[in-house]
């Protein structure tokens, strides 16, 4: 048992992903700039269920996912500087990068050469690295987040996944060079086919985009969460299904944000079609499969760019936590029980 051995509940195979069993592991090496982290909730992301069943090409098992961690520090290396024992903390989706390329230094340590994910990397002394479906995890000091008093934890917990992904693309110091946010930035359409509900990127989307003073709009193929995302204060609901849907909006956006985690009948092409001149489509979601068909002539009405955006720096987490406190950001969940049955229930919704 810790601290020499974490308990957990691992998925034991892609074949059984939704069952997961009681695993004990040993965590790496304890670090000078690590924290241990006495874990309180954790967030289940999409990620997770792509990872159980395979889809994403994992090999390596028996493994515990879980990369939305909350809990508490229990002990500190002797160059961590800050965080103290006893404060309440947050990881995320990345637990490791060099942090001396320049890559790092400018910010992106996402997407550093040597990042490692939360769960499912190998440490460089071959220890593989498992999530926070468990009681403890340890974490370099500036992948580990202090949380606002403000956030309630099951409320926090996605943010440091789902949030991040969807803040990183909105975040104002890239767009203005200030964090103020007094007028509409930009407007934004925030395509989200199933990732709405239970803390989810598309929901953070719409209420992240908002709070930063974004005109929005949400996209969905039918009308069935339309009440959801103008309760989360969107300002207009778009529904693919219906003939012409795009027509009074081409050339209206500044930014579409996709968070769709499914390709299925899905053509690039009419949403596109809504971007402003040089306008920018964004992909955050990750769905499995060949992904997108496109013809370069779809470019050239607007002469729009399509790009994708990595979980986000450890600097616009912590301002993503502080806007989420200062503007009472709460996050759409639903709250079950840690254990086999509950672990396995979660990855079924």
């Amino acid at each position: 048992m810790y601290p020499e051995t974490v308990k957990g509940f691992a998925i034991p195979s892609a074949e059984e992903w939704n069952r997961p069993k009681r695993f004990e592991f040993k965590p790496k090496a304890f670090g000078d700039y690590d924290i241990d982290v006495k874990i309180i909730a954790c967030g289940v992301c999409g990620s997770d269920v792509h990872t159980a069943t395979g889809g994403w090409g994992n090999k390596n098992w028996p493994l515990v996912p879980g990369h939305e961690i909350i809990g508490h520090a229990v002990k500190v290396g002797p160059k961590v500087t800050t965080v103290k024992i006893g404060d309440r903390v947050g990881v995320g989706a990345q637990i490791s990068a060099c942090l001396d390329c320049n890559i790092c230094k400018e910010d992106n340590e996402t997407y550093c050469k040597q990042q490692l994910d939360t769960y499912g990397s190998i440490y460089p002394d071959g220890t593989l690295a498992h999530g926070g479906y468990s009681s403890h995890i340890r974490a370099h000091e500036h992948f580990t987040f202090p949380i606002p008093e403000k956030l309630q934890s099951e409320l926090a917990a996605p943010m440091l996944c789902a949030g991040l992904t969807a803040y990183s693309p909105l975040d104002p110091a890239r767009k203005s060079g200030s964090s103020e946010c007094k007028e509409p930035l930009f407007s934004l359409a925030v395509l989200a086919a199933l990732t709405w509900s239970s803390g989810g990127i598309g929901h953070f989307g719409i209420l992240f985009s908002k709070a930063l003073g974004a005109e929005t709009y949400a996209i969905s193929r039918s009308a069935r969460k339309k009440d959801d995302a103008i309760a989360m204060g969107a300002d207009g609901f778009l529904e693919t299904q219906v003939e012409g849907w795009n027509k009074d909006h081409e050339m209206t956006f500044d930014l579409i944000l996709s968070t769709a985690s499914s390709n299925d009948d899905f053509s690039l092409a009419p949403y596109l079609s809504l971007l402003k001149v040089h306008g920018k489509f964004i992909a955050v979601g990750l769905p499995e499969g060949e992904g997108w068909r496109l013809a370069p002539q779809n470019l050239l009405s607007n002469g729009c760019l399509i790009g994708s955006s990595h979980l986000g720096s450890r600097k616009e987490t912590l301002a993503m936590l502080e806007l989420a406190a200062d503007r009472d950001i709460k996050s759409w969940v639903e709250t079950i029980p840690v254990g086999e049955e509950g672990c396995g229930q979660a990855r079924e919704y």
